[in-house]
């Protein structure tokens, strides 16, 4: 009995903790969130320069990689794309954390959307949606496409992402905050074809993000084809669910013409 008092006590101990942790981690990025896009691009640029000359977070595999993937480049042409990596990395952190104060008429002018009628039709069909796509840009503010789609007050259409769980429980909550922003929900990948056949029985259309350009994890169904220059291993799940569940599937295709 004592043992499980230490244990309940210890627990407790732990989520007050990470409470605290998540409220005043909240409380910090909330305040930068504030500042307009303008200035948190500015600091992006000073990130940019800690992270890439100074911190040099993993410039030397990023660099491997380049040379095994784009063989044919010069060291000038892979210095550049190396650049604007990290130039996109840094962007992606302050406009993440812009998600915390951002409207939605500037997420709206900052994302726009081609073709978002074939999802209109697709939905207005009463056909549940897979979306293929990948980490180019900013993949956090897709989630916005909410926004643009139509919301008919006869139909009960719920949009949703896939996501791995993180290691932290304060940064997984600050996470599932942020892409909830738009009124999405978040399936965990362990769970999604429980959660969307849940969703169909009940009579709700689904269109989720699938964000298939990762590595698979362990055990998971893969099919191998070359990619950048080399064998990989491509996640085939998403197909076998989306056939499963007779949903359609788009592609969709992410630019980034600029900040």
């Amino acid at each position: 009995q004592s043992q499980k008092r230490r244990r309940d006590h210890n627990s407790l101990v732990h989520t007050a903790m990470n409470d605290l942790g998540y409220r005043i981690t909240l409380a910090l990025l909330y305040a930068l969130a504030l500042l307009p896009m303008r200035v948190l691009y500015v600091l992006s640029d000073f990130l940019y320069l800690v992270v890439y000359h100074v911190a040099r977070y993993r410039r030397k595999l990023v660099r491997e990689n380049l040379a095994a993937c784009f063989p044919d480049r010069n060291e000038t042409d892979r210095r550049d794309i190396e650049k604007k990596f990290y130039r996109n990395f840094t962007d992606y952190i302050v406009e993440t954390v812009k998600l915390l104060h951002i409207s939605d008429a500037e997420i709206k002018r900052r994302m726009q959307f081609e073709n978002i009628e074939l999802i209109d039709r697709l939905t207005a069909e009463g056909r549940s949606v897979v979306i293929y796509f990948s980490h180019c840009g900013n993949w956090e503010w897709a989630t916005s496409m909410t926004l643009h789609v139509r919301h008919d007050a006869d139909s009960h259409v719920e949009y949703c992402q896939v996501y791995r769980p993180l290691r932290s429980e304060i940064t997984d909550r600050l996470m599932l905050r942020l892409r909830s922003r738009f009124g999405s929900l978040s399936f965990p990948k362990s769970s999604v074809l429980r959660d969307l056949i849940k969703l169909r029985r009940n009579g709700v259309t689904s269109v989720t993000g699938f964000m298939s350009d990762q590595k698979p994890s362990h055990g998971d169904p893969t099919v191998v084809t070359t990619l950048l220059n080399r064998p990989t291993a491509m996640i085939s799940g998403t197909e076998t669910l989306a056939r499963k569940l007779d949903m359609a599937v788009i592609y969709w295709d992410m630019e980034k013409p600029g900040r």
